[in-house]
């Protein structure tokens, strides 16, 4: 991972793949600054939205669907409204039933991360009715897309 200068914060040239998400009033909080919560709403549609456009299939009805196991957030500096965020999204590991995706969060024109965070998706079986069986293989639309992801994410920018 490259990092700022002297910073040690994560910058866009650490994510492959981008999109743009669109501030709203409500995301800040009394503080003037955008809500804990909203941070890791971002955070699941970049990883979701990126699993739906990538392989073209709808994953809630995949056999096997990712169930988040961890999500975290490490905070660098306060973004809010009115501004559009970009989301970088990179893979940080594949595992047989797991993957892990770092997901940078910008504001404005800068090359510094103002937040990454950290999300952990394992595979259970969607056909179980008791709830899905933990540690079933990734779905194979699924990895071929996370090993794309994989290799680009590793490339240097």
């Amino acid at each position: 991972m490259s990092a700022g200068p002297d910073s040690g914060r994560p910058t866009r040239a650490d994510y492959a793949r981008w999109r743009v998400a669109t501030t709203r009033w409500a995301d800040d909080d009394v503080y003037g600054h955008m809500n804990n919560a909203r941070y890791f709403e971002l955070i699941d549609t970049c990883v979701n939205a990126f699993l739906t456009e990538s392989t073209g299939v709808d994953i809630r009805g995949l056999p096997a669907v990712g169930v988040v196991a961890e999500v975290s957030c490490r905070y660098f500096r306060e973004v809010g409204y009115p501004d559009p965020i970009d989301l970088g999204l990179a893979v940080e590991r594949i595992g047989s039933s797991s993957v892990v995706y770092r997901i940078g969060i910008f504001q404005g024109p800068g090359d510094e991360a103002a937040a990454e965070g950290r999300f952990v998706h394992v595979y259970v079986d969607n056909t179980d009715p008791a709830g899905g069986r933990p540690s079933t293989p990734i779905p194979d639309v699924i990895r071929a897309e996370l090993e794309k992801l994989s290799a680009q994410s590793q490339s240097p920018a």
